[in-house]
């Protein structure tokens, strides 16, 4: 065989270096910014359980409107006061973990219109909280690692368009990395096409709130549904998302002991595990900490 040039080689060796770090991307991922009362961001990445923290949410966007972020107690974008969640972001990246901001959420103004809505808001991403540049950037300088899509309202369309853009950003020295939230119903009535662009890093799929595929005392339900999931999404790493109480969600909590000893054993066995995603900080007063060392 012949050998490679050393042109080859400077191009081959950081897209293997990068797919060899990709590959280790498993742990726990967590949504922060939706309560005042559940600490700053340095604090939820200081505690060392998470390896992604989704900041939500971008909750009004698209079809022509202001883009308008909504982080609860925590600070008020339209004073500006969220630009100092730079530091934070800055001191979480530090640390190894992974800061994206999740659009949509349960509620919320948001939809996109068009494939070119969906590169009009793509391009605001990219300036206002990525690798552009904007004057009037939400948090600041820091440059987040990504893009968490949590629809869970309107259509389905150009979700895939949105995604296409975004990845298109991504250079080999930095990765604009992308992650989905659909519910355990198959197909997700909102992410169903744009997951299977194969584009998405992470998909931490909601078992909870839907009784037919979450946790209700057992768990062959959940299991059948993650099978499922796992030979559906053609690409990245599969997580399981759970509440982190009882009262975080309407159905679906499952108590970390169940998890730990009846769940994990079997998930963990795919290839395309990716860990377990909690729905969200302010709940997690101790289910992280218990569940980290088995996830």
């Amino acid at each position: 065989m012949a050998q490679p040039s050393l042109v080859l080689l400077s191009i081959l060796i950081p897209f293997s270096l990068f797919f060899s770090t990709h590959s280790q991307d498993t742990g726990i991922a967590v949504y922060w910014g939706q309560n005042g009362g559940e600490g700053t961001l340095a604090d939820t990445c200081a505690t060392g359980n998470y390896r992604f923290v989704n900041i939500g949410f971008l909750t009004t966007f698209g079809n022509g409107q202001t883009p308008v972020l909504n982080l609860a107690g925590h600070c008020d974008p339209p004073s500006g006061t969220c630009t100092s969640q730079s530091n934070d972001i800055r001191a979480c990246q530090s640390r190894g973990i992974r800061v994206l901001l999740s659009l949509g959420g349960a509620t919320g103004s948001y939809s996109l219109s068009s494939a070119d809505d969906a590169r009009q808001v793509a391009n605001y991403l990219w300036n206002n909280y990525l690798g552009g540049t904007s004057d009037s950037r939400p948090l600041g300088d820091a440059v987040l690692d990504g893009i968490d899509f949590d629809i869970e309202s309107g259509s389905g369309q150009f979700w895939d368009e949105l995604a296409r853009v975004l990845s298109g950003f991504s250079t080999a020295q930095r990765r604009v990395y992308l992650s989905a939230a659909p519910q355990c119903p198959i197909p997700d009535a909102h992410l169903d096409t744009a997951i299977r662009t194969g584009l998405f890093d992470y998909v931490w799929i909601q078992f909870y709130n839907n009784e037919q595929c979450d946790y209700r005392g057992s768990v062959g339900n959940l299991l059948a549904r993650w099978n499922e999931w796992v030979g559906l999404v053609p690409s990245g790493r599969v997580f399981l998302g759970l509440p982190a109480a009882s009262g975080a969600a309407g159905g679906g909590y499952m108590p970390p002991d169940v998890l730990v000893s009846q769940v994990l054993p079997v998930i963990r066995g795919s290839n395309r595990y990716g860990g377990v995603m909690l729905w969200n900080r302010f709940f997690d007063q101790s289910y992280s900490s218990t569940i980290v060392g088995n996830v």
